[in-house]
């Protein structure tokens, strides 16, 4: 009778839906990880929740943290993902579901003594059916907004996910406290008739749940906006470093231009010097005069052949800057040229790493090696230079600028220190593009 019906009510609610509550999870976090789970580790995966669920319920501490755990563990074994995205979307998925599941209940435990002949009519399944149904609908809309609106995430901007998980754990600790000590939603057979004496605790549930859920999605809300305002710093930051770069290419261009100029103007003037001198027979003195002619023009020439004349411009007035202060130097840096790399973002790049060469190789007896070729579709751009101690790594010296150019072009940026020596190298992957003519100088 009325044992059995409870029993069968039980084992449906337990198992039964338990098994397509945590299928339906890992379909969200698989679908928010982009990878495709197989079916056969939905139904293992969704046992195992449920065998560890029925020994510890995840209304408790310890019972939320072994389900977040089981959903990590998938996330990072079967969709292959980094542990920080795993464990940021397993603890969402988790608490979605819970908060609108607790929603839901007491959405129909206050509606419960307003329509007694429809509960009564209805057997405990038929409940059942309609609170999971529901809580379904609504954890399934939360997920939609969640991997629609929340899920484009680089691995850098996961790096500050601690701040959406510790939310995350107390809104889970504060909601779960309060529906233990006020009221824990339970569904009877049976109709009891007349309204609840426990309407108000109903409504101060449900208010709960309510305010946890926005307090999430505000939360998530917080976090992009953040990530938005961060990369719209990078993009400026950017845009000011090729301003300044492009200011310095401009008065770079203008000098060697007015240098050229009066060089040809007077070119006439010295082959007349030069014709005179070997008329008269001073072949010495004609020797020294072209000796003097060839001094000036190499003043006019690049000291670094790139093959890219924006960034002879660039490292001729940095490489001439650190010669200046005594700092030996050594250029062998081959560019593609024209192709699909921008001759800004090879400027920002060099720039800031010379820059922050300079820093270091300063009052002392230091040297600077430019070096990189193209191999294949990559380009690979070292600079080494001397330094002491940790004094040439400093927050704020453009090493986010070029790693903020090695993500654009799918490359990546590593520091190597070695003794006395620091080493940056930058990898760039070039576009392909029809009018990319790779060139590599001998």
């Amino acid at each position: 009778g009325a044992g059995k019906m409870a029993e069968d009510l039980d084992f449906f609610n337990v198992y039964v839906m338990g098994v397509i509550e945590m299928a339906f999870q890992l379909y969200f976090l698989g679908k928010i990880l982009k990878k495709k789970i197989s079916l056969p580790f939905y139904f293992l995966f969704a046992v195992c929740a449920v065998i560890v669920c029925d020994f510890v319920p995840t209304s408790t501490i310890t019972g939320f943290a072994a389900l977040v755990f089981l959903l990590t563990a998938c996330g990072i074994l079967v969709c292959h993902a980094d542990v920080k995205s795993s464990i940021l979307y397993a603890a969402l998925a988790v608490e979605i579901m819970l908060l609108c599941y607790g929603i839901v209940k007491s959405i129909l435990a206050l509606l419960r003594p307003w329509m007694p002949v429809v509960f009564h009519d209805m057997d405990g399944i038929a409940v059942m059916l309609v609170s999971e149904a529901a809580s379904l609908a609504l954890s399934g809309f939360c997920y939609y907004v969640v991997y629609r609106y929340f899920s484009c995430y680089s691995a850098a901007e996961m790096q500050q996910m601690f701040l959406v998980i510790i939310p995350i754990l107390m809104i889970f600790i504060m909601s779960e406290y309060i529906n233990t000590v006020e009221f824990e939603c339970q569904f009877e057979v049976l109709a009891e008739g007349g309204p609840s004496g426990d309407l108000f605790s109903h409504w101060h549930l449900l208010v709960i749940h309510l305010l946890g859920l926005l307090s999430l999605f505000c939360i998530l809300f917080s976090y992009k906006k953040l990530q938005q305002n961060f990369r719209l710093n990078t993009k400026i930051s950017l845009l000011e470093q090729e301003e300044h770069t492009l200011n310095q290419y401009v008065e770079e261009a203008k000098t060697r231009y007015d240098r050229t100029k009066s060089f040809r103007h007077d070119i006439r003037n010295h082959i007349a010097v030069i014709k005179d001198l070997l008329e008269s027979g001073k072949f010495k003195e004609a020797v020294s005069y072209i000796e003097d002619m060839d001094h000036m023009a190499e003043k006019m020439s690049f000291p670094c052949s790139t093959n890219n004349p924006v960034v002879d411009i660039l490292m001729g007035n940095k490489l001439g800057i650190a010669e200046s202060m005594g700092i030996r130097v050594n250029c062998s840096l081959l560019l593609p040229y024209p192709c699909g790399l921008k001759d800004m973002d090879i400027c920002i790049v060099l720039s800031n790493a010379l820059d922050n060469a300079i820093q270091a190789c300063k009052n002392m007896d230091g040297y600077i090696h430019v070096s990189g070729r193209m191999q294949g579709d990559f380009l690979m751009m070292e600079v080494e230079n001397s330094f002491r101690g940790k004094s040439a790594v400093k927050k704020g010296t453009g090493l986010s600028n070029i790693k903020a150019v090695a993500e654009k072009y799918s490359g990546a940026m590593s520091i190597e220190t070695r003794e006395d020596v620091f080493a940056l190298q930058v990898l760039l992957v070039i576009p392909q593009h029809p009018e990319c003519i790779s060139q590599q100088m001998d």
